[in-house]
């Protein structure tokens, strides 16, 4: 599969760069980004072309792969699945339900294959838990906290992050731990299921109640000391209690493989994964009601 990336930031060059490059089934045609020096430096690191124009760059692939910020993302995106090009997208697939909507709208039309890269769905620990708690009945909550110290006092290469300072950890992470919770509990009720409130810093509560009649609580924030930092998820019910295991080591870069082995798979198939773009927004629709039911945050 000959695929593009979008992207020069530190998602893109840990994490995506470097798994479409070890990919055994995909060939790195070109890097753009919204900075061409930067582009280029990518480009050269990984082998491949830099690419002045977005669309260029659709045109050579069967694929591309997006490190960007989910708004510059979404329309891009769009434009790709347009041009035929499959998605390999990042989280969340955008932060305002019309963007996320246009999107998977574009999707459909062009009948491209999509997969949004959750990292936990694909880390094989943490997926494997999931497949086996989403083949479970009986389940009457579910708890995720997802606590980052990212702008607590960690030195990450995220902590310049323009986008993640703007939209906080409720757009960030709030995503992975809706991936976890969703498949095994069900979809939410509605907008009328989503109870919500702010913490210190960044810090969201969210309530949920899901058509499974199972409820579950999720607390992100980006905003705690380092050593406060921790994520968990558990869920509670007649199977008993279960806890989410820890991922493995080796960091993104095997997640991004699985990733990309389900988009290859989704390709070849015409069969949609689990984590496509109409999961990419309902996570955004859940993520929107949140929001809108926080207070103003204190300045």
């Amino acid at each position: 599969m000959r695929i593009g990336l979008l992207g020069t930031g530190p998602w893109a060059r840990l994490t995506q760069g470097p798994a479409l490059v070890e990919h055994p089934e995909t060939e790195l045609v070109g890097v753009w980004g919204r900075r061409a020096p930067a582009a280029a430096e990518l480009a050269g690191r990984l082998g491949a072309r830099a690419y002045e124009s977005a669309d260029a760059l659709f045109a050579d692939c069967e694929a591309v792969a997006f490190a960007l910020p989910p708004d510059v993302q979404a329309p891009l995106a769009a434009r790709a699945a347009a041009a035929g090009c499959h998605l390999l997208l990042d989280k969340p697939v955008a932060t305002t339900v019309a963007g996320a909507r246009e999107l998977a709208a574009a999707v459909e039309a062009a009948g491209v294959a999509s997969v949004v890269f959750f990292t936990l769905r694909f880390a094989p620990e943490t997926a494997a838990w999931v497949a086996a708690q989403s083949g479970a009945d009986g389940w009457l909550t579910g708890r995720a906290d997802w606590f980052s110290p990212v702008f607590g006092g960690a030195n990450t290469p995220y902590s310049d992050s323009l986008w993640r300072m703007e939209r906080g950890a409720l757009w960030d992470v709030g995503p992975h731990a809706l991936s976890l919770l969703l498949p095994p509990l069900g979809d939410i009720v509605g907008p009328e299921g989503v109870v919500a409130a702010r913490g210190p810093g960044d810090m969201v509560h969210m309530a949920l109640r899901h058509v499974s009649g199972a409820s579950s609580t999720i607390t992100v924030s980006h905003t705690v000391p380092p050593q406060a930092s921790v994520v968990t998820a558990e869920l509670r019910g007649a199977a008993g209690v279960t806890t989410l295991p820890e991922r493995g080591d080796g960091g993104a870069v095997r997640p991004c493989l699985r990733a990309l082995d389900a988009l290859v798979e989704a390709a070849r198939t015409g069969r949609p994964h689990p984590c496509d773009v109409r999961f990419g927004l309902r996570v955004t629709e859940i993520l929107a009601a949140v929001e809108e039911k926080l207070p103003p945050a204190h300045r």
